[in-house]
């Protein structure tokens, strides 16, 4: 799990919006669509490494990847949330 410090300063890479971890219900939907192929990335590639969690912006419009605890905080990574 990420730290609190690291948490409080770290933002969307894009926006500079504060981020926030994602709820588990989140990543476990996520990991279903990608477990189905059927999730893409911002750059519009197909993700096949399923996420241990993610960084969710402010607006909850993007989620960040968190993969053996290292947010992958690149914009083209970032994962357009549908709800």
């Amino acid at each position: 799990m990420l730290n609190k410090e690291l948490l409080e300063i770290v933002v969307c890479p894009e926006t500079k919006q504060k981020l926030k971890i994602a709820d588990q219900p989140v990543v476990d939907k996520l990991n279903k669509e990608i477990e189905e192929k059927s999730l893409k990335n911002k750059a519009g590639q197909v993700i096949t490494e399923k996420i241990d969690g993610g960084l969710i912006r402010e607006d909850g419009k993007i989620i960040y990847p968190i993969r053996e605890q290292i947010p992958i905080l690149l914009v083209e990574e970032g994962i357009e949330l549908q709800d």
